[in-house]
């Protein structure tokens, strides 16, 4: 097998000279292009298994080039050299489908590193026997759109922001990313920014140095260097706090992180994904999440749908957890014809984690190891709570108090936003738009304790 070929396009000699000397002590060969045109007539007429554009072009921009490569020859990785800080013409690139960016100057250690990365990227369109390790389940609609745009983002390397409700196994789709992606040999690290308290946050992302504070008693690497060559995922990225948020704003620009306590900045090369069940969006808007990170963290968004959504998928989650559970047991769980049809109608506030739970509560409960509907224990009233600024409905029975129906509706609203805050009652007070105080009678009067 030959060695894989690259076309270089730059209107500038010397950079396409760099390039080229680069690439062939990487045992590449290498055809270059002036321009747009010749660009695409070298395109048309040979194989390549990569492409390096530089974003200014005599007769137009590399981000043509992208969009017609991505049309015409959607197998080819393809790369955008911008200029210095130009972060928005980057950015353009990425979600037109270029694989990533370097800028001008050029460092060529992390020139290589991209390189070796992009033909990673195109073994992988040739390869069939890679399986991820993860998979989604359902054979839904919803759950067919989501599969086609985790394959169309593990060819990038943009950064993704996934959202969607609590439960609905954001974490899977982030480790599915990077399982299907030129990355998947190297380490993925998830990290939960809500779990993390604020103080000890930049130590932990960004690592420290022996001294620089009290208790650091010896170097550590921050889980950013950690996640070197593969993927950092930040779960509920939306509880960053504001200067946390400034910092890591530089490491996706600059590609560089600094230790707590050290004075140089060292060269990191991680995929970025994100998530979070809030609305950041709306927190732009009200100024507690900064407009430029938001910007660069949602290159490409991808929705995970609710389990409501996808309810003919039900069935299929029901016999799978199912099977797994009667492994841990040892002995085979079966499902009665009437709690299969309960679960079924089930609204799921808390998706395909709640339906874990009430399976795995039924399993304990049942009696000879079959699970009936009031095994399962489900909630006698729909709590519609799509997302956290959606409002609360519940629906009241016939027959019923009033007052007992509000109280359900206030019980299962404090419930879910605890559950959301994990039962952090600062936030959970906030998010329900009532004081600190308010809550804790509440929590009180209804029993919640």
């Amino acid at each position: 097998m030959g060695n894989p070929r690259a076309l270089v396009v730059d209107d500038e000699a010397d950079i396409r000279e760099l390039l080229s000397i680069t690439l062939q002590r990487m045992n590449i060969d290498v055809s270059t292009a002036p321009d747009l045109n010749s660009a695409i007539a070298r395109l048309r007429n040979n194989n390549f298994e990569l492409c390096l554009t530089d974003m200014k072009l005599p007769d137009g921009d590399g981000l043509g080039l992208v969009e017609w490569i991505q049309s015409h020859r959607p197998n080819i990785p393809v790369a955008v050299i911008t200029a210095h800080g130009n972060v928005e013409s980057a950015v353009r690139a990425l979600k037109l489908g270029a694989f990533d960016f370097i800028s001008k100057p050029l460092d060529l250690a992390a020139l290589r590193k991209l390189i070796t990365a992009t033909l990673k990227l195109a073994d992988q369109f040739e390869s069939t026997g890679v399986l991820p390790k993860v998979r989604l389940l359902g054979q839904s609609a919803a759950m067919n759109e989501l599969r086609d745009m985790i394959d169309k983002v593990s060819r990038s390397q943009a950064p993704v922001h996934i959202y969607g409700e609590s439960g609905t196994g954001k974490e899977l789709v982030a480790h599915l990313i990077h399982e299907s992606g030129a990355r998947r040999d190297a380490p993925f690290v998830p990290v939960n920014c809500g779990a993390i308290p604020s103080e000890l946050m930049e130590s932990e992302l960004f690592g420290h140095k022996k001294g620089s504070f009290t208790g650091a008693v010896s170097d550590k690497q921050g889980l950013i260097q950690s996640a070197e060559s593969g993927t950092l995922f930040l779960d509920e990225i939306a509880d960053l706090p504001l200067h946390m948020q400034v910092k890591l704003l530089r490491v996706i620009q600059q590609k560089t992180v600094r230790p707590v306590g050290d004075s140089k900045e060292y060269a990191v090369d991680v995929r970025i994904l994100s998530a979070t069940h809030k609305n950041l969006s709306r927190m732009v808007g009200e100024g507690t999440f900064r407009e430029d990170l938001f910007y660069r963290v949602n290159v490409i968004e991808i929705r995970v749908p609710p389990l409501r959504e996808r309810d003919q998928d039900i069935t299929e989650l029901i016999d799978i957890i199912l099977k797994r559970q009667s492994k841990q047991l040892g002995e085979i769980l079966r499902i009665t014809p009437a709690a299969r049809e309960a679960l079924i109608k089930y609204h799921f506030p808390g998706n395909v984690r709640e339906l874990e739970n009430i399976l795995e509560r039924a399993a304990t409960l049942c009696a000879r190891f079959t699970i009936d509907v009031t095994d399962l224990q489900l909630r006698s009233k729909t709590l519609a709570t799509a997302m956290p600024d959606k409002a609360v409905t519940a629906e009241v029975l016939p027959g019923e108090a009033l007052g007992d129906a509000l109280e359900d509706i206030e019980r299962d609203a404090i419930i879910k936003a605890l559950e959301q805050t994990r039962y952090n009652k600062t936030k959970a007070a906030a998010l329900l738009g009532m004081s600190f105080r308010s809550l804790r009678y509440r929590i009180k009067k209804l029993g919640l304790d």
